[in-house]
């Protein structure tokens, strides 16, 4: 793709340094016309990624990349880095097979100074980077570019915290846009809004300060300014992170290209813990994505020049819509229903909750931590709260699962959205381990809905489990076209599998929506292949397992999971302390981290496919003979 001026001359982050600030403010045109002329074919982040130019642009100007380091936090917002450092062609092929990562990769580019699929690493991260140049002698500066929305999980304070008495020499970027995928919530987001709209006390400092030199009596006035701070902005203008330890600019104009050079020279001149407050518009220089930064953080695809977003075929209900309805359903008949999620409402489907039952509501930002605890908490309290959290980013709240539900036994339904293979978020976003992590917990309940009528009865029957946490995991996209709307709510029963299909030569066990795949292989082998619903990783059905183990020779588990500790071990360990027990093959992702691709070509890879079940099911029979 041709046709950009300045643009189509740069190579790296050396080149930039040619350039005027005329120059750079075209630059900065070009760069957001290129990614939105690329991510309109070939979906990707982009609201986010849109307003972080001029921060980007600013940095490799001003700073010595790649012997400098900057941290992305969250990644989705780097996209203009990935063009500017050589991979402008690449980026053509972002977030496809074998080609860039939708993040920040360290594999993929020196460039990349660390790895950011998620959220809220970015400064301890760079501060670990800092502290080993300061201590194997190199003079690299080290800077941390951390959303607003990031800046509300946990781990970035106890970074701030640990970096603020450090004397590290780190810089951090808060680019401020008010937003991460919803609208920023809680009390973090009202203090930067307190600080922005301060703009009497951020006139009188600007204009004093370009006045003064650097003498005693810019050190008098600097005290007096603080002083006069408390009183305008009362205790609002970057008196938190002063407080911990960092000196606090700000805030600037994070658009402007000129505001952001001028103000990182003065940064890259510093040293210690400096913190820059940006303000930025996410979905900049793009309208419909300013106009709805929500709906164009992942827009898929689209036409560039009309903002035309182009739907993608769905025959069938999303699980996460199948998730957003039912939870209304269960709040209309239950007052004890609540929501949570952090800071992924649309996502998962809560948005609908949000309006239908806004007082039952809580989107607690970037924090799975606390969302798992605050669900804790409320179940203390005799509500029933529906905890959604991506499976990838449930890894987070490991802790909390064991120490605040299930060691006080606590009725918290924890639903994990995006279970399984994700398709173009790769390897930081696949839902692989939850079923191995969760499933050695006592008390635990961890359930695979095969269709969208069946996640809607998993979900009732949560409601009533009375102790321990009641897991749901579910898959990233649609369902197999379940008429879930008109079906009535079944409790089922908890710890029982079902019978889908007798055989009597293999028994194919699954866990999930794949069952569906392994019903279209068994009609292949009339009466020799049975299949078998494991709704329930845990409790198991030792029942019916026994029942297969008496039946059959050979048993084939599948999972959208991983096969070390999720359903295959289950299973393996269940028939090891039986004498002549049948032989167990199991399909699912294997020991390694699958890249991004299509979700159908994940599943292929992995054998989850209707095809490459024949084919097991075959080579088993043909040998048998």
């Amino acid at each position: 793709m041709t046709g950009y001026d300045i643009l189509d001359k740069i190579d790296s982050p050396q080149d930039l340094k040619k350039l005027d600030m005329a120059g750079l403010r075209a630059l900065c045109s070009e760069i957001r016309n290129y990614m939105v002329e690329c991510c309109s074919r070939n979906p990707g982040h982009l609201a986010s990624s849109l307003g972080a130019v001029e921060l980007i642009v600013g940095f490799h100007y001003v700073y010595d990349t790649p012997a400098d380091k900057i941290v992305f936090d969250v990644g989705h917002q780097a996209y203009a880095h990935k063009i500017l450092t050589g991979r402008r062609e690449a980026f053509l092929r972002n977030r496809t097979k074998d080609g860039l990562s939708g993040f920040p990769n360290m594999e993929e580019s020196v460039y990349d100074a660390f790895g950011a699929g998620h959220s809220s690493t970015s400064i301890s991260a760079a501060l670990g980077i800092a502290e080993a140049a300061r201590m194997q002698k190199r003079s690299e500066k080290v800077a941390a570019l951390i959303g607003d929305g990031a800046l509300t999980g946990g781990l970035a304070f106890e970074g701030l915290n640990n970096a603020g008495v450090s004397n590290a020499d780190i810089l951090v970027i808060l680019n401020d846009n008010d937003h991460s995928i919803d609208d920023n919530r809680g009390s973090l987001r009202n203090y930067l809004l307190r600080i922005t709209t301060s703009m009497r006390y951020n006139k009188l400092k600007a204009h004093v300060w370009d006045k003064l030199g650097d003498n005693r009596l810019r050190t008098f006035i600097q005290r007096w300014l603080r002083s006069l701070k408390s009183w305008l902005v009362k205790s609002s203008g970057g008196d938190l992170f002063e407080a911990l330890g960092f000196r606090y600019f700000g805030p600037v104009d994070g658009n402007s290209i000129e505001d952001v050079v001028k103000t990182l020279r003065k940064m890259h001149e510093m040293s210690g813990p400096r913190l820059v407050h940006f303000l930025t518009t996410k979905g900049k220089g793009y309208p419909a994505a300013e106009a709805d930064p929500t709906t164009w953080h992942a827009p898929g695809k689209f036409d560039p020049e009309t903002g035309q977003r182009i739907p993608s075929p769905h025959p069938y209900d999303r699980y996460q819509d199948v998730f957003g309805g039912v939870l209304c359903e269960l709040a209309d008949m239950d007052s004890r229903v609540v929501g949570v999620t952090p800071a992924m409402a649309s996502g998962c489907g809560m948005n609908r909750l949000a309006q239908s039952h806004p007082d039952r509501f809580f989107d607690v930002g970037i924090e799975e931590e606390h969302a798992v605890t605050f669900s804790a908490g409320l179940a203390a309290g005799g509500m029933r709260p529906f905890c959604n959290i991506y499976s990838a980013f449930s890894q987070r709240a490991y802790d909390q699962v064991i120490h605040d539900v299930a060691l006080q036994g606590l009725p918290v339904v924890i639903c994990l959205d995006r279970a399984g293979l994700v398709g173009e978020d790769g390897a930081t976003h696949h839902g692989a381990f939850d079923m191995a992590a969760y499933r050695s917990i006592p008390g635990a309940t961890i359930s695979a809905p095969s269709d969208e009528t069946e996640l809607k009865n998993l979900m009732y029957t949560a409601l009533h489990s009375e102790s321990g946490p009641f897991f749901i995991r579910y898959p990233r996209g649609m369902g197999e076209g379940a008429r879930w709307r008109e079906a009535a709510f079944q409790d089922l029963p908890v710890g029982k599998a079902v019978e889908m299909a007798e055989g009597s030569e293999i028994a194919v066990i699954c866990s999930g929506p794949v069952l569906n795949r392994a019903m279209e292989a068994a009609q292949a082998f009339p009466g020799k292949v049975g299949v078998y619903n494991f709704r329930f990783i845990k409790p198991l059905d030792t029942d019916m397992l026994r029942h297969i183990a008496r039946t059959y020779n050979y048993i084939v588990t599948v999972e959208d999971g991983c096969l070390k500790g999720g359903l295959f071990g289950a299973v393996s360990e269940f028939m090891s302390g039986m004498e002549n027990a049948p032989v167990v093959k199991g399909i699912g992702i294997p020991d390694e981290f699958i890249a991004q691709d299509t979700q159908a070509a994940q599943r292929t890879y992995c054998g989850l496919d209707t095809e490459t079940l024949k084919k097991v099911c075959e080579n088993y029979l043909e040998n048998r003979k």
